[in-house]
């Protein structure tokens, strides 16, 4: 952790004063933020506070605000209370929060990361609140790059540490002593031979993988079609013994109708040959 920050509410509650005196004190430019993070969150140096006490008590002697700035811009604050007047870093710097959606993890993920020593953030305020450069959504990603590759968080540990390693000696040759210096990068040199070798075996294990899944979309597709027809010609079917099962039906209801209607007029010729018959009988008797 290089260094310690304070967000906008914890500086007011440790200051002491409210968010509305804090923002007139930075409208003259008295107090001044340390930077802004990727949501546009201030944060304040330590020395902030020791500032605006510095203020408060100027203010408790009588002096405007204006009147301050006009002292301050003067002759400053006191040595005790001076801070390296450097512009705000341009980097940017991401929460916890955003990190992680950069990233794609969890929150908790990232925390188990800097327990494990991985990751380190580049400033912390007293609250716990952590801040991450930009440059950790590079490194993180890595990480989960050699995760896949099947290095474990202790491993990936230890490449973070020679890369860490390598910024010092790259920076400055004669850090460390020759021997010293030649160990470290005798190491990277056999970590950077074992991850070339990682990469080689999962690129060729990526080439089967795609070339059997491309396979299989093609099979899968050919099946799809067979089923389709398979269910077409079942609907065909179906519906051919349906029709033919109505035929029957059909057939059947002719039939019956047919048959009823023979009957009935089997009844009506039986009717008519009554009267008939009993004129016949009639004329026999009267010949008798």
């Amino acid at each position: 952790m290089k260094k310690s920050v304070m967000l906008r509410d914890e500086l007011v509650k440790r200051a002491g004063v409210t968010h509305e005196l804090l923002a007139l004190m930075e409208s003259i430019k008295v107090i001044k933020p340390m930077g802004l993070t990727d949501e546009k969150i201030p944060f304040y140096r330590e020395e902030s506070v020791d500032q605006i006490n510095y203020i408060k008590k100027m203010i408790d002697l009588g002096y405007s605000l204006e009147e301050i700035q006009k002292v301050i811009k003067k002759v400053g604050f006191p040595k005790t209370l001076l801070v390296s007047e450097s512009k705000p870093p341009s980097v940017k710097h991401l929460t916890v929060g955003d990190l992680a959606a950069k990233v794609g993890v969890s929150a908790r993920t990232l925390k188990h990361w800097e327990e494990k020593g991985i990751i380190e953030a580049d400033m912390r305020s007293s609250g716990g609140f952590r801040l991450y450069s930009e440059i950790y959504v590079y490194l993180c990603n890595l990480i989960k790059d050699l995760q896949l590759f099947g290095y474990s968080l202790e491993q990936i540990k230890e490449i973070s540490e020679h890369f860490r390693d390598f910024l010092v000696i790259e920076k400055n040759i004669d850090i460390y002593a020759p021997k010293a210096t030649d160990k470290k990068l005798e190491e990277m040199s056999v970590e950077i031979k074992d991850l070339k070798e990682r990469m080689k075996l999962l690129k060729s294990g990526i080439g089967r993988w795609e070339e059997l899944v491309n396979k299989k979309v093609k099979e899968i597709a050919v099946l799809k079609k067979k089923n389709e027809k398979r269910s077409h010609s079942g609907n065909q079917v179906k519906s051919k013994k349906e029709k033919g099962k109505s035929d029957v039906e059909q057939g059947k209801n002719k039939k019956g109708k047919v048959k009823s209607k023979t009957k009935a007029d089997k009844k009506s010729e039986a009717r008519s040959k009554k009267p008939e018959e009993n004129k016949k009988s009639t004329k026999k008797k009267g010949e008798k």
